[in-house]
């Protein structure tokens, strides 16, 4: 008895000092938001509004759990669409559903100086890859996969100098139940990325340039024949391909000491080939691969009092991005849209802020109808 109350007794220290030994990290965040939507249509048919109150909610706790690893893992609202977190109130009150939105590890290696992150798992898009603007992701999305990062911090944050990523992200894995299907074939769809830019500063200027590739492989599938990928946006992907090159850049400086500016852009081209043995399907269309998005930002909006303002303009042809692009966008059509995106943000008090975002699009060859879209935003983080 006594060497069993020793031996429990020493896990229990163990654990206790292990435990100490963590940095917990945790995070999380509240949004409450109202939006309206209204279709401007020439032929007055469905010209109503749709107003809704949403909730996106996000916690969890990031340790560091050693000098050389630390991991994530995080619950959301909103499991039933790849390209939002939101949790629109319309079910009577019922309890709402909370999902797991990320968990990985990340190993960064002290002989690399910690340049170098290894990460396995389910985690932030923006954190994972290098994003400028959601002209190819939405904010929202969290990559389930492989990724190898040179350049970025443990919180995903890009260092000066070079930053580079390489990563492998499956999107979808057949498990053979419908082999007697018409046009059956039994792969797994998935992303490979890889991407290359650098941060630096010139005179009283910082500045980003780089560029990304993106080879997503056998998303040769229809969304409303494919629950497995979420349910919406509604896209159909058969017999196309996607070989998309970005190329993306940013120059800032200062205004005043607490009102920052920033130019960016983003552009995105599908590089494609069309399949001639699926030519009875839905093929790349060589005039609809490019999109670009240009914007300007003046504030930062990040302590209590400070404020931000930002525009943008958006084209993206039917081909050439796909639907993990942000999902807010011309009723969330996703690609085939052009238009223009304004917000504001004011910071309240300390971790609250509040914003507001217009937005307004239409069909690139079809401006008959045009989507606008109001939201308003209250955002506390702790």
């Amino acid at each position: 008895m006594k060497k069993v109350a020793l031996l429990v007794g020493l896990a229990a220290a163990i654990g206790y000092n292990n435990a100490e030994a963590v940095d917990w990290n945790w995070k999380g965040d509240i949004r409450y938001r109202y939006e309206s939507t209204f279709k401007d249509n020439e032929s007055k048919d469905d010209d109503h509004s749709r107003d809704r109150h949403r909730m996106r909610v996000r916690f969890g706790v990031y340790p560091w759990i050693t000098e050389e690893l630390s991991a994530g893992l995080q619950l959301s609202t909103g499991g039933s669409e790849t390209t939002s977190r939101n949790e629109t109130f319309d079910d009577s009150f019922l309890a709402d559903g909370i999902y797991l939105n990320e968990a990985f590890v990340d190993y960064h290696p002290m002989f690399l100086n910690g340049d170098v992150n290894v990460i396995l798992g389910k985690r932030d898009v923006a954190k994972t890859l290098i994003v400028m603007k959601d002209l190819l992701w939405d904010s929202d999305i969290t990559l389930e996969g492989a990724t190898l990062q040179y350049g970025k911090d443990a919180d995903g944050k890009e260092k000066d100098g070079v930053n580079a990523v390489l990563g492998y992200y499956a999107v979808n894995e057949n498990n053979g139940d419908d082999k007697a299907a018409p046009d059956y074939r039994e792969v797994d769809g998935y992303i490979v990325s890889a991407q290359l830019a650098y941060t630096g500063e010139v005179s009283d200027l910082s500045y980003k340039i780089g560029a990304g590739y993106y080879d997503l492989v056998n998303l040769d599938v229809k969304r409303s024949d494919d629950p497995d990928l979420g349910s919406k946006p509604d896209f159909n992907y058969e017999g196309k391909d996607f070989n998309i090159v970005e190329l993306f850049a940013s120059v800032g400086g200062s205004i005043t000491e607490t009102v920052p500016w920033k130019v960016y852009g983003q552009y995105a081209f599908n590089t494609a080939s069309n399949d001639a043995t699926r030519s009875d399907r839905y093929n790349i269309d060589d005039d609809k691969r490019d999109a670009y998005l240009i914007g300007l930002q003046i504030g930062g909006a990040k302590n209590p009092g400070e404020w931000a303002v930002s525009g943008e303009y958006v084209t993206i042809e039917k081909d050439a991005v796909t639907f993990l692009t942000d999902s807010d966008r011309n009723g969330g059509s996703s690609t085939d849209l052009e238009g223009f995106k304004l917000n504001a943000t004011y910071h309240l008090v300390q971790n609250m802020t509040l914003g507001a975002t217009y937005m307004n699009f239409s069909k690139i060859d079809d401006d008959s109808v045009t989507n606008h879209l109001l939201q308003a935003d209250v955002v506390v983080k702790f």
